[in-house]
């Protein structure tokens, strides 16, 4: 269990900084103008920290769910194929429906999916490597 808790509080914070970076660097600012007129002018640290947070436990919590159902015998290639399949439920369904409802240029589409693989592939081999599935 305090395995557990420790790697949803780091993946958590792992979310939050592969967030901020992810978002804020110039290439990724210039991408995401589309959504100037209906952004933020100012962000909610306190929510955000907490909904990253939220999200790395109950993350790692599916994961330790479904760990045994995952291909492959190592822990790494598990956490692998997990980090794949959160990829396609987190960003490839939200990038899919942002084509279909809205006029975003594809450039800011592609880079949303290969920024979010590589985020959902860093915290699939986190847990892969740190968290084993229940008995």
């Amino acid at each position: 269990m305090l395995t557990y808790i420790v790697v949803s509080v780091g993946s958590g914070i792992l979310l939050g900084v592969l967030d901020g970076i992810i978002n804020a660097n110039q290439f990724a600012r210039k991408l995401s103008e589309v959504y100037k007129p209906i952004a933020r002018t100012s962000l909610n640290l306190p929510a955000g920290t907490a909904i990253d947070l939220a999200w790395g436990f109950a993350m790692a919590g599916i994961y330790i769910l479904i760990c045994p159902s995952l291909p492959g015998a190592a822990g790494l290639v598990k956490g692998l194929f997990f980090g794949l399949v959160a990829w396609f439920f987190r960003v490839a369904m939200s990038a899919a429906s942002q084509w279909m409802m809205f006029r975003v240029p594809v450039a800011t589409l592609l880079y949303g999916l290969a920024a979010g693989l590589l985020e959902m592939l860093a915290l699939g081999v986190l847990y892969g490597l740190t968290l084993t599935p229940l008995a």
